[in-house]
């Protein structure tokens, strides 16, 4: 009778471990996928010209460079058809924008080997990432080339070849052509901002506006570091420009404020 209720108790005794494993696995593995899905873990691998593989992992919580602390999981999509045609047309050109943006500093990293232009780069991949992110959220067809300065949009086309060719001429040219590409990418996301009330595009685009600011600051110090140039913006107004300039004067104490009116290739994208 003894040995029977100890061959019992130890029945039990062994059963309860094997359900208290089974628990806490089960527990690690919910957490462990409720923590990538708070991340929206997605990777993305892309090839630079020379070849290499470059890697960039997005995620919003961390608000892309701005330590915002929302998360996309959070925001509930809309159906694809309750996106507007300017919400659809956004988010696909916005997705090639930011990849123009990224094409472009890697082509002027590859010839001056300038810091800057590898980090902004991969910033820029993170951007473009992150819209395509919002496009097969939304079960949208991407339409952004695989191929480095390759773009389906011709405007988009014919702005890449102009920059690529005015940059090329020189660093100087160069770091010109980066903050004009934040002063464009700054006015568009605004643009497309505008034209949407859905909270998840709606946070991507904020993000993206607030990185394409800290660039925009970047090459305008590099400007000023390099030659002693006062920048002078291309396609902001004045007023603009200085509002955001002016926030990197507060934080960092660097005197970066413009010396006239508006200058450059104002006249339009192509």
């Amino acid at each position: 009778m003894v040995k029977k209720i100890i061959v019992a108790v130890a029945l039990v005794s062994i059963i309860g471990v094997l359900v208290f494993g089974a628990v806490n696995r089960s527990l690690a593995k919910v957490n462990s996928e409720s923590s990538s899905l708070n991340q929206i873990g997605y990777r993305s691998t892309n090839t630079d010209p020379n070849g290499s593989q470059i890697e960039a992992i997005y995620n919003p919580s961390q608000g892309l460079e701005t330590g915002d602390s929302n998360e996309l999981i959070n925001l509930p999509p809309a159906s694809e058809d309750e996106l507007s045609e300017s919400e659809v047309a956004g988010l696909l050109y916005m997705r090639e924008e930011e990849k123009l943006a990224h094409d472009v500093y890697v082509a002027f990293y590859t010839q001056y080997g300038t810091q800057n232009f590898q980090n902004i780069s991969q910033s820029e991949l993170t951007h473009t990432e992150a819209v395509k992110t919002l496009i097969d959220r939304y079960g949208l067809t991407d339409l952004a080339s695989s191929e480095t300065g390759v773009f389906t949009d011709p405007d988009l086309q014919a702005l890449y070849d102009e920059l690529i060719s005015r940059g090329s001429q020189s660093l100087v040219e160069a770091l010109k052509v980066g903050a004009a590409i934040e002063e464009i990418d700054i006015l568009d996301l605004k643009e497309r901002l505008a034209q949407t009330d859905n909270a998840d595009i709606q946070l991507v685009y904020e993000n993206l506006i607030k990185g394409s600011e800290n660039h925009l600051r970047t090459f305008v110090a590099k400007l000023l570091q390099q030659t002693g140039e006062t920048y002078v913006p291309q396609y902001l107004s004045l007023e603009e420009y200085q509002t955001i300039i002016n926030t990197e004067t507060q934080v960092g104490g660097n005197n970066l404020g413009v010396g006239g009116g508006n200058g450059g290739y104002r006249g339009g994208r192509p």
